[in-house]
């Protein structure tokens, strides 16, 4: 099956726009650009909108009435799929990981305007009762005489992964048009690992000479070289290739998590103070800051050498910044 073939539905704002971070590369000694998935537009914008015009396809071809997801406090996913429910006329649920809030904040104060039913896990559960809770609301959906779809954390898998495949393609279209090399490592974070699977397919279909590098901003129980190979493979069956992808394949970098998924890392907070202040773009405490951190982590130990052309994936996430703003704020100076 060809990429084209597989049902998609127009959500994001596309192409993003490739951004050049001339200061900050020259400060790293890198040739250093940026895909602005931040602005994929819809739903408040960021990458997951790119896997969900492919899981939407299917979710409208099913009939659904109710769409079931999961995620963090702060969840981009979470907020993308519930506004994605809604312009589809389908009922959000969010299954998220983390107690109930006093007050509703950034990416919760947008679930809350999208009219998202929200179910919060306790943190120490939520691995445990993610599935089955998800679940629940599955089955209760259906003995109301709904019919339920439910989406993986992060819309990780082969079908959502077509959205970075073609992401891949929209990017090699657009170094093509502007006569220009195709970057030479592909940077970006890593949660549930469906966007690295696309990216991984997708090089594989347009910048075979292209390296991906992740960052992970989380753990997991699987690792995450076998999770991401698997459904990478997942999606090259999807996509009838002949390529198979193997563990060894797949390059993370684990050391730029913190202390938890979630919880803002000094590095990170350094790396969004940085970033905002040589090149006016904004970074997030959960994914990108942490990513960036590791990038510039990379250069210094060596491990991206100097004068690389190295593009970074901003996946959005801007949201997040707000309910962290006593922390982020910390260094001021009055």
């Amino acid at each position: 099956m060809e990429l084209n073939d597989i049902p998609r539905l127009p959500l994001g704002f596309l192409p993003t726009p490739i951004e050049d971070l001339k200061r900050l590369g020259d400060e790293l000694r890198i040739d250093l650009a940026v895909k602005r998935d931040d602005f994929t537009g819809f739903g408040g914008g960021g990458n997951k909108v790119r896997k969900l015009e492919f899981l939407m396809a299917e979710a409208v071809s099913r009939g659904v009435d109710v769409l079931i997801t999961t995620g963090g406090h702060q969840s981009n996913h979470a907020r993308m799929t519930a506004a994605a429910a809604r312009k589809f006329g389908m009922k959000p649920i969010l299954v998220l990981r983390g107690n109930k809030p006093s007050v509703m904040q950034g990416n919760l104060l947008l679930d809350h305007l999208l009219g998202a039913q929200i179910d919060f896990l306790d943190p120490d559960a939520y691995f445990t009762e993610i599935n089955p809770r998800m679940q629940h609301h599955a089955d209760a959906a259906r003995e109301r005489g709904e019919t339920p779809y439910i989406i993986p954390l992060g819309g990780a898998s082969a079908l959502g992964a077509m959205g970075y495949v073609a992401a891949v393609r929209e990017l090699s279209e657009q170094y093509e048009a502007l006569n220009r090399l195709p970057p030479e490592y592909i940077v970006a974070p890593v949660g549930s690992g469906g966007t690295l699977a696309g990216l991984l397919i997708g090089c594989a279909m347009f910048w075979p000479s292209t390296k991906i590098l992740g960052i992970a901003v989380s753990g997991s129980a699987v690792p995450f070289s076998q999770r991401i190979a698997d459904m990478a493979n997942g999606g090259a069956e999807l996509l009838g290739l002949d390529h198979r992808f193997s563990p060894t394949d797949v390059a993370i970098e684990n050391g730029y998590v913190g202390e938890a998924y979630a919880v803002p890392s000094p590095e990170g907070n350094a790396a969004i103070a940085r970033v905002a202040r040589s090149e006016g773009m904004f970074l997030d405490p959960v994914y990108t800051g942490k990513a960036m951190a590791g990038l510039i982590d990379c250069v210094k130990r060596g491990s991206i050498a100097p004068g690389r052309r190295v593009l970074f994936l901003h996946c959005g996430g801007s949201p997040a910044l707000f309910p962290h703003a006593e922390l982020l704020t910390s260094d001021r100076v009055d």
